[in-house]
């Protein structure tokens, strides 16, 4: 990195800042100009560690968001750790992070570095998990865990894009029901 440090208190501001913002406003008017106000920093130092709000509020999610997002459950019962993975995921999906994944995932389509960032920091980590939930006993050991990723995910993704249905409780037990009948 070119220049001074990075201040960890600066930083913080700005990320924390971005994900209020983007909370209040919407992804879509989420500016570098309206985040370094918001932080209490000015422009060149958002700029200086950042080159777009994309970049800002995917670390804002890998960083500050990561923290509440607990470990996936383990406890022996397959379809509750289910449950209660997606329950939490879900219950992340529809505050704030939902809304900046949804506007990454659209700056994505037109920006290849994003798609790939996007992916690395945040989607296959959350696969990873969900993968590792569904093996312990969610799914039969026959069924392809990369595809019952992409179901599981695929009505998530579908209801945050459309808003035709909710992304809650009751959808986690429903794909909990519908993985446990595969069977």
């Amino acid at each position: 990195m070119v220049g001074r440090p990075r201040s960890e208190v600066a930083r913080k501001a700005i990320l924390r800042a971005a994900l209020d913002l983007c909370a209040r406003d919407g992804y879509q008017s989420v500016t570098m100009k309206g985040i370094a106000e918001a932080a209490g920093s000015g422009r060149q130092t958002v700029y200086r560690w950042w080159q777009t709000k994309a970049q800002v509020l995917l670390e804002s999610l890998t960083d500050v968001l990561a923290e509440e997002l607990p470990d996936p459950p383990d406890t022996g019962d397959a379809r509750a750790d289910l449950v209660t993975f997606l329950e939490q995921t879900f219950t992340l999906a529809q505050g704030v992070a939902g809304q900046v994944v949804v506007g990454l995932m659209a700056d994505a389509q037109s920006d290849p570095a994003l798609a790939t960032e996007l992916r690395a920091k945040l989607i296959e980590p959350r696969r990873t998990a969900l993968r590792s939930v569904l093996a312990h006993g969610a799914v039969p050991d026959d069924v392809d865990l990369e595809l019952a990723v992409d179901l599981v995910f695929g009505a998530m993704w579908y209801r945050l894009l459309n808003r035709h249905a909710e992304v809650n409780v009751e959808l986690a037990e429903e794909i909990a029901g519908l993985l446990a009948r595969i069977r």
